[in-house]
């Protein structure tokens, strides 16, 4: 959540802060703000406004600033409403020190109140404002590094900030604890942001800021110190996605960009993972003797990803014969785990960022299990946090609803699943080969799919008038009408529920009417004549059915006017291609109703407060 992105170096820094500051706008977009140190009074002029980057950028036209070192911030609200005042960044009394949080700041009221009675004076309702004033408090004879030290030793909470001041116009300090913060190296000029692509434009060298860090960068120099001080010696690692990856590429938005990728995504993953008619995961890290002796796995994750996990235990006890636990992170860490040792825990997030999902890693840690940790993003800190990682390499995700990072991490469960099988000797070796070649008519199969997309299209639109929709799958299928709720939910602001379909004659079959839609997941399985009961039921009251069926199934014709096809596969891997289809109806909708398809009302791409 928010976005932040910082420049020092000799270039004009406007027009390099608000091009980052675009392509971090999925992190936040209620409003944006710039602060420059002008270049030839050493004194800080800042713009701010509300809503989207196009108002920012606007703006800086008419107005524009002339600095080669600032900050600029895009909002995801917390404390205070979305409006000019409490848009960052925020500055101190006298106006020299510029600053922008992504975080919260837990104990602000009672250093808010401490600081108006030292005489500071505030202007906004935000929690970070404190962090403005308590710099200018500390900022005596001392270099402007030493003055936030002794600020973020004051605060509880979680941060990242960046900060720059008048007096040293050639400095620009930032600092973590709980939110991410990367540094970019360049060649006379230093960068600073909350993600990645921000500064894939101008470098591929990044320091990932870890744990109560702090980085002072000049044009020429980055120092990183821990919170007291210490230095700390860590060299940049160089990122392998390139700009042309976190661009639109000509697609209309960066959500059906993501859609079409899923099938090169697929493909790419499994000519990394699998190898000599079995599975390999190179950066694992945790030893084939621990996996062998786990007794039991809880996956933890939020959102899409828990989703995907849900998928993931319905493999791994299938394939594996070892019982598993699901979880949204949010409940994980806050009720009695009954997990140690023998225990493995898998989390799940496209970020590596999730503030609940890593503190309930920290929770699994203390009780002694081993963590995996399934992610997108290289040196996140999930990734940092657990014993072994597998990358999912879907590339950067810039729409707010997830499609390839979901796709990715299903496909990684099944890889993952089929090596645990693999390494406990729980699959037979003829049953191990033909699901290997299963997986590999997956990218063909997803790309099959993507052709149909006009007629897709069609029927989407043909029901985007109805104000609710029902979800319905059994088995495997249950999270895909899970996921297939929430993408509609996230982007078109239709309410939607997802249902276990045997579960509808307890309570949800009260909701179906002619004026609701239902999509059935129905392809072909052995629960595939349980789900045509459910049909039945739902066409005797009148429901609009939208189904997804395997091709050739000629009894479904019966059942649905609405069929979307999708090719034959063995059950097991399902939902990899029924997720297509349901992103495009919840994609084709949005867009007929006429919403922000990549950057949805009220949500942020990656969740990193509480």
């Amino acid at each position: 959540m928010c976005g932040i992105v910082g420049y020092v170096g000799q270039r004009p820094a406007q027009g390099i802060l608000l091009s980052g500051l675009k392509r971090l706008e999925y992190r936040g977009y209620d409003s944006s703000g710039m602060a420059m140190v002008l270049s030839r009074k050493n004194s800080i002029s800042v713009r701010k406004s509300v809503g989207k980057i196009i108002v920012l950028e606007n703006l800086l036209k008419k107005r524009p600033l002339s600095g080669m070192t600032g900050l600029a911030h895009s909002r995801w609200a917390t404390h205070g409403a979305p409006n000019q005042i409490n848009a960052h960044p925020h500055q101190d009394c006298t106006g020299e020190i510029a600053i922008v949080h992504n975080g919260i700041i837990e104990n602000y009221a009672s250093l808010k109140a401490a600081l108006i009675k030292e005489g500071h004076r505030f202007v906004s309702q935000t929690d970070t404002e404190v962090i403005a004033h308590l710099i200018e408090k500390f900022y005596k004879d001392v270099p402007l590094e030493e003055a936030v030290r002794k600020s973020l030793s004051q605060l509880t909470g979680s941060f990242a900030i960046g900060v720059i001041s008048g007096r040293e116009p050639h400095k620009l300090i930032g600092a973590r604890q709980g939110s991410p913060l990367i540094l970019g190296v360049g060649k006379n000029e230093q960068f600073l942001a909350s993600d990645v692509p921000a500064v894939l434009g101008h470098t591929k060298d990044i320091i990932f800021l870890e744990e109560n860090e702090l980085a002072v960068l000049t044009k020429d120099s980055v120092e990183v110190t821990d919170l007291k001080g210490a230095p700390i010696r860590r060299n940049p690692v160089s990122i392998s996605w390139d700009i042309a990856q976190a661009q639109k590429q000509g697609h209309k938005h960066f959500m059906l960009k993501e859609i079409n990728e899923q099938p090169a995504i697929a493909e790419n993953l499994l000519k990394m993972r699998l190898k000599n008619s079995g599975v390999c995961f190179e950066e694992l890290s945790i030893s084939e003797e621990n996996l062998k002796s786990i007794k039991s796995i809880s996956i933890v994750a939020c959102g899409t990803a828990y989703h995907a996990g849900l998928v993931g235990k319905y493999i791994i006890e299938s394939l594996c014969a070892i019982p598993v636990n699901v979880d949204v992170s949010s409940e994980f860490r806050y009720r009695d785990l009954l997990i140690g040792r023998d225990s493995l825990v898998i989390a799940v997030s496209q970020s590596g960022e999730t503030a609940d999902t890593l503190a309930g890693v920290k929770t699994a840690r203390k009780l002694g299990c081993s963590v995996l940790s399934i992610c997108n993003v290289l040196g996140s800190s999930l990734t940092r946090e657990s014993d072994g990682v597998i990358y999912t390499h879907a590339g950067p995700e810039i729409g707010v609803a997830s499609t390839k990072a979901y796709t990715a991490q299903l496909l990684t469960f099944y890889l993952f699943a089929l090596y645990l099988a693999q390494i406990r000797d729980t699959l037979k070796a003829q049953k191990m080969r033909e699901h290997i070649e299963d997986l590999k008519k997956i990218p063909g199969q997803l790309e099959e799919i993507l052709k149909n997309q006009k007629a897709i299209a069609g029927l989407a639109r043909k029901h985007s008038h109805f104000g609710s929709f029902l979800y319905l799958g059994r088995h495997l299928n249950y999270p895909s009408a899970l996921e297939g709720a929430l993408k509609l939910k996230e982007i078109s602001y239709i309410p939607a529920e997802g249902y276990a379909a045997g579960e509808m004659k307890h309570g949800p079959i009260a909701l179906i009417d002619e004026y609701r839609a239902v999509v059935c997941i129905v392809p072909r399985s052995h629960v595939y004549e349980k789900m045509i009961s459910n049909l039945q039921e739902i066409r005797a009251r009148k429901g609009k059915i939208i189904a997804i069926a395997s091709s050739g199934d000629e009894e479904i014709k019966k059942q649905a006017k609405e069929v979307i096809y999708i090719p034959p596969c063995d059950e097991l891997f399902s939902p990899l291609l029924v997720a297509l289809p349901l992103q495009l109806i919840a994609y084709h909708i949005a867009l007929k109703r006429g919403c922000d398809v990549d950057q949805p009302r009220n949500l942020a791409k990656s969740v990193t407060v509480e």
